[in-house]
């Protein structure tokens, strides 16, 4: 399963024009048609709201009701479809949004590469490393523009302390992490009953390509995220995003090696993710962990930050509206052994410790509206987008290696060329599934 490189994919998906069947002008409306409008869907859709040179001109949802809200807020008069192929067939769309469920993103994204359209991609890009490849491959086939939301990518800040990082600021880094940090306790997301579905026909389309499971109102819409079938959980939800920061800031693109440990400790209600889970990966000099604490919610740092990384000269705390470097203290002094008695040396050498760079600090914020620009930018320039398809499959692939890890058990070499676990082939298996008939991917 070799696959393009970096350079290869930028190479072709920064052709210019001449390959695209229409091209658009400065001043033309960009037509936006929009694949699944709750929760996070009627959020990117305000995001491309805010733009004047854009249109929503199609929207498809399983509910009516989400595509009523939507198209209220539409200068235009969106056209309302029930299959999203049918919305790809429409020749008046020049770029989807994909926010449905994990489990539907390869499918919807491959059909709309093929349909010719450019893709803005709900985070995490897919629910496998076998799609998100597949993925990766189509766009560059098609060359079309692809955005995945993973909007950090668009703030201006941020991308301030990668370049600090990168350029040395805080020393070589050896370790970084990175927190999710709630309390679900005692209720979590409830325990109700398998039951008949208010409909069977959309109870079939929601779950896709998914296995045929009984119908459960906690398998739906929002809380799906709890459950593997649709969902790699709050890793690859929130964890994706820091995976993504923390990769730039360190310039890595895959880890030599990933091990997971959790389970469901203390929530008594239907989930199959974690409760609690901690995986950590190496990645050739600095170990990355993820730590996810959903029974408690305390700070997981002395800054309250999601992010930190700690390198020998200072340690960069990242939020989403700051990041802060806090400097460490050295020695002018060389520290030889020392035993409980030397008690004027301990003096002596706590005296001369130093700062070992100034302090730092940036406010920003994270906006979508950014990450939305940004995407009708590329359109129009055909340059690629802040996180093209090729960084955001590194950054949920990342992700779901952790997910292997802890349904294995185990200690996962990887071989980022092949895609593949070197030590245990069995958890290859993880890295795709088999899809229920009749969808396959293209």
């Amino acid at each position: 399963m070799d696959g393009l490189s970096r350079r290869d994919f930028q190479r072709i998906a920064s052709l210019t024009a001449l390959s695209y069947s229409r091209v658009l002008g400065a001043n033309d409306r960009v037509r936006m048609g929009y694949i699944g409008l709750g929760n996070r869907g009627d959020q990117v859709h305000d995001a491309f709201l805010e733009w004047a040179d854009q249109e929503t001109v199609a929207l498809c949802d399983l509910r009516d009701d989400y595509m009523d809200f939507a198209a209220k807020k539409s200068r235009a008069h969106p056209r309302k479809y029930a299959d999203y192929r049918k919305l790809l067939d429409d020749k008046t769309v020049d770029a989807v949004v994909i926010a449905t469920p994990d489990h539907w993103h390869a499918l919807m994204f491959v059909d709309a590469c093929h349909a010719g359209k450019d893709v803005y991609c709900e985070k995490p890009l897919s629910l496998t490393v076998h799609e998100g490849r597949r993925m990766v491959e189509v766009a560059a086939e098609t060359r079309r523009i692809v955005q995945v939301g993973l909007n950090w990518h668009s703030a201006a800040f941020v991308k301030e302390a990668v370049e600090f990082v990168r350029a040395g600021g805080i020393g070589p880094v050896t370790v970084a992490k990175a927190y999710h940090l709630v309390n679900e306790w005692p209720r979590g997301i409830g325990n109700p009953p398998d039951g008949p579905p208010p409909s069977p026909e959309a109870w079939d389309q929601w779950l896709g390509p998914a296995p045929w499971r009984p119908y459960n109102l906690n398998r739906t819409y929002y809380r799906f995220r709890w459950f593997y079938d649709y969902s790699g959980g709050q890793l690859t939800n929130f964890g994706v995003h820091y995976m993504d920061v923390l990769r730039w800031c360190l310039g890595k693109d895959a880890p030599l090696a990933v091990t997971a440990m959790g389970g469901k400790y203390a929530e008594r209600d239907n989930r199959e993710i974690p409760d609690t889970l901690e995986v950590l990966w190496d990645f050739g000099g600095t170990m990355v962990t993820f730590s996810q604490i959903n029974c408690n919610a305390a700070p997981g740092n002395i800054k309250s930050s999601e992010m930190e990384l700690r390198g020998t000269k200072g340690t960069m705390y990242i939020d989403m509206n700051h990041w802060e470097v806090v400097p460490e203290l050295n020695s002018a002094l060389d520290v030889p052994a020392r035993t409980p008695l030397d008690r004027v040396y301990e003096k002596s050498w706590a005296a001369t410790r130093t700062p070992a760079m100034e302090p730092r600090s940036a406010q920003g914020t994270i906006n979508p509206a950014a990450h939305a620009r940004n995407f009708l930018d590329s359109i129009k320039s055909r340059q690629p987008a802040n996180c093209d398809t090729l960084t955001g499959h590194l950054s949920t692939s990342a992700t779901l290696l952790g997910n292997v890890a802890l349904k294995t058990r185990s200690y996962l070499e990887w071989d980022a060329r092949s895609e593949r676990f070197t030590n245990n082939a069995a958890a290859n298996q993880y890295l795709f599934y088999k899809y229920r008939p009749p969808y396959r991917l293209g």
